[in-house]
């Protein structure tokens, strides 16, 4: 079955929609989600891209990035999304969306209208490899560092969402 992504206007009103392979082709703005999950101590739960992803393969990201179905409610897409990448199963809360485009080097381009949620959870993932390759905990002063050091091996969004409204995040 070929993956649709939902087509959006600059306001997030769905105007139809598009294979996701043609809507990064073609540079469509869409609808998008991304999760941030934290434990306890207030820990990041990074993923990492699985190497087959058509883009940002092997990239470090938020715990799930992914787009909602056509008719399905954002946020039920992010808390399916969550339990399919990261086999977690938790109440999510929409903080912000924003909009932001980006053109990769293999020519694909995402213009995406962002839903960002965020949840609590401590444990162990139970990960889909098909998914994700790894996954680890980490601190805010540990990605600070990391970001500055190893800025490549992270995805261009997540770098985007922690480097301007990580205070957005409620941690």
């Amino acid at each position: 079955m070929k993956e649709e992504v939902v087509l959006v206007d600059e306001n997030d009103n769905s105007i139809g929609s598009m294979s996701k392979l043609d809507a990064h082709k073609q540079g469509k703005l869409h609808r998008a989600l991304s999760v941030f999950v934290f434990n306890d101590d207030n820990k990041f739960l990074l993923q990492k891209r699985a190497l087959d992803k058509y883009h940002s393969p092997g990239l470090w990201s938020n715990t799930c990035c992914s787009h909602p179905r056509k008719n399905e409610h954002v946020s039920r897409a992010a808390e399916r999304r969550l339990f399919e990448e990261m086999g977690i199963k938790i109440t999510l809360e929409k903080i912000f969306h924003f909009k932001y485009k980006v053109k990769f080097e293999n020519g694909l381009i995402e213009n995406e209208f962002d839903h960002v949620f965020s949840g609590k959870y401590s444990g162990s993932p139970n990960i889909n490899i098909s998914e994700v390759s790894d996954w680890k905990w980490m601190s805010l002063s540990e990605i600070k560092k990391d970001l500055i050091v190893n800025s490549t091996r992270y995805t261009f969004w997540f770098k985007l969402i922690f480097n301007n409204f990580l205070e957005k995040l409620k941690i």
